[in-house]
């Protein structure tokens, strides 16, 4: 939950998101605060089992369809649910996202980071690495420059969360499969958002190219980690407002435009809303709109 808590609580966002749609956050199992440690003698899930679990979840509340939004090992788990039930997800929003099996270097570094939290717990030596792959450089700081209060936040998470569930979780991922060959075959719109300094940038791009280009969409924020949705929020801002207005989900209107909205007149110069100006490496997103009121 800790990835999305800079996106939801920014007013623009609050505008975009709360305000036009019902939202729910799925957690991995054990994941959610306060939650037990699972009992060792139940089975590790995989990656596919995860992706199943939505769809019980989905069932649960009577959810027919949904937009899925994800980081990283999260925008895996609801890609492979996307590609397993078509029918059930209106589109993708991904943060980072994965798509390809672990290379050698990834599955040696996941291998530590669960033998040090099955030995150790969530020690030190775990969260400096789990926190290399959340965010730059510039966020996490250095001996002249102290870290942020995001990365302090983040640590304090990491803290209550039980080893084991987590350990859990890394196992899954480490074993998740390729899912490359299969995006082609989605036809649902994606919109990709990747930090330049995001260890998941290759992945990012090696997906975009896989993805139908006529349904998906990729955007670049400059100096910034994984972890978009928390370092810099505002750059998904109007991405993601003219992505939506392509399933006339969201469409500003002279009395409905929030006046913090990314969009309003009032709020922000022309000039300043090109790609350039707000850090971004913006492709076109290839989507219908429709022009209908």
């Amino acid at each position: 939950m800790f990835c999305f808590q800079g996106l939801m609580f920014c007013p623009e966002a609050c505008s975009l998101l709360l305000h036009n749609f019902c939202i729910y956050h799925i957690s991995p199992p054990g994941h959610e605060l306060g939650a037990a440690a699972i009992c060792p003698d139940d089975p590790v899930l995989s990656a596919d089992d995860l992706a199943d679990q939505i769809a019980e979840v989905l069932n649960y509340f009577g959810l027919s369809a949904v937009m899925c939004m994800g980081v990283t090992a999260g925008a895996y788990i609801l890609t492979l649910f996307a590609m397993k039930h078509r029918h059930r997800v209106h589109g993708l929003i991904l943060i980072s996202p994965i798509c390809t099996a672990p290379c050698w270097t990834e599955w040696l570094y996941n291998k530590v980071m669960s033998n040090l939290l099955y030995f150790y717990g969530m020690c030190g030596v775990v969260k400096e690495l789990l926190l290399k792959r959340y965010f730059s450089k510039e966020v996490r700081g250095c001996s002249q420059v102290p870290e942020s209060d995001l990365v302090q936040a983040c640590r304090r998470s990491l803290d209550e969360r039980q080893s084991s569930n987590v350990w859990r979780f890394l196992e899954a991922m480490n074993g998740r499969p390729d899912i490359s060959e299969g995006l082609r075959k989605l036809k649902c719109r994606s919109l990709i958002f990747v930090g330049d300094r995001s260890p998941f940038h290759s992945e990012a791009h090696h997906m975009t190219i896989k993805l139908d280009r006529r349904y998906s969409a990729l955007v670049e924020v400059q100096s910034c980690g994984s972890m978009v949705t928390e370092e810099q929020p505002d750059a998904m801002l109007i991405p993601m407002e003219y992505f939506l207005m392509g399933y006339g989900m969201y469409r500003p209107s002279h009395f409905s435009v929030s006046p913090r909205s990314p969009l309003s007149p009032s709020c922000i110069a022309p000039e300043l809303l090109s790609p350039e100006s707000m850090g971004l490496k913006l492709k076109p997103i290839k989507t219908r709109i429709s022009l209908q009121v």
